[in-house]
């Protein structure tokens, strides 16, 4: 993407480390047309502004990022982050008593914001100017195995942000990947932290599960998951426990559409 590399290139003149990061990567390597190209710096939110001026916006609370605008493309930017739990600063990290970060703007470097993504998959950094792609927790074998694995302990990592088990099923759907068994136990028992995500957030999720090309997969494994019951409480009391009843046959059916 074109977009994404004016970004690096021009962060990395001002002096900035800079990278294409994440999913894109992910999405190439298999083969997949990716839906947006995200860029990694050490610049802060402040000094990507500077740099781009009005060309740029800065947005979010609970994450401070960047977005760069080329006319109706966004390219997002966000500054690399740190672990925090040594940090007391309510203004830059916060977390709610179940665990959910409530703010996460610790910044720190390349190699603490490889530990910080969530899936190994998703912690690949493409540098242009030496054309070379880092991958610090072997995210390419696992895209090789067809293998889904969070980084760190799958427990914590899902209290800190109970939506990355509704991306990790969009990512099995999406990708045809299995869920390594470390990170796939604890999602029943977790689920109900879904509760505590914003209505807003929770409906946009729940578009790119649904609207992926992936449903009847999607569905599935939502029901695998306990997960559907969170998303859509109001339909579970039509469920049986064989799954036939008239509401989860009209679901399947949409889901095929």
């Amino acid at each position: 993407n074109r977009n994404a590399l004016t970004v690096v290139e021009k962060l990395q003149r001002q002096g900035y480390e800079a990278y294409v990061v994440g999913g894109c990567w992910r999405d190439l390597l298999l083969c997949k047309k990716p839906k947006d190209f995200d860029v990694a710096t050490n610049a802060r939110p402040e000094q990507i502004q500077a740099v781009f001026q009005r060309q740029c916006r800065l947005v979010g609370r609970r994450f401070r990022l960047a977005h760069v605008m080329f006319g109706s493309e966004i390219i997002e930017v966000e500054t690399f982050r740190a672990c925090h739990a040594e940090h007391h600063n309510d203004k830059l990290a916060k977390h709610s008593e179940a665990g959910m970060l409530l703010r996460d703007n610790v910044y720190g470097t390349i190699e603490q914001d490889a530990e910080r993504r969530d899936f190994t998959v998703n912690a690949l950094y493409y540098d242009p100017q030496d054309n070379t792609l880092r991958d610090y927790f072997n995210g390419i074998d696992d895209l090789k195995n067809g293998k889904l694995r969070l980084i760190g302990d799958p427990i914590t990592r899902y209290q800190e942000d109970p939506v990355r088990m509704l991306r990790s099923v969009r990512f099995m759907a999406k990708l045809d990947m299995f869920l390594e068994k470390p990170s796939e136990q604890p999602i029943r028992e977790l689920a109900p932290l879904l509760k505590n995500i914003p209505p807003a957030r929770l409906f946009d999720e729940s578009l790119k599960l649904l609207q992926s090309g992936n449903g009847v997969k999607t569905y599935k494994l939502l029901r695998q998951y306990g997960l559907f019951e969170q998303l859509f409480p109001s339909l579970t009391p039509f469920f049986t426990e064989k799954e036939d009843s008239l509401a989860e046959r009209m679901i399947l059916t949409l889901s095929f559409i």
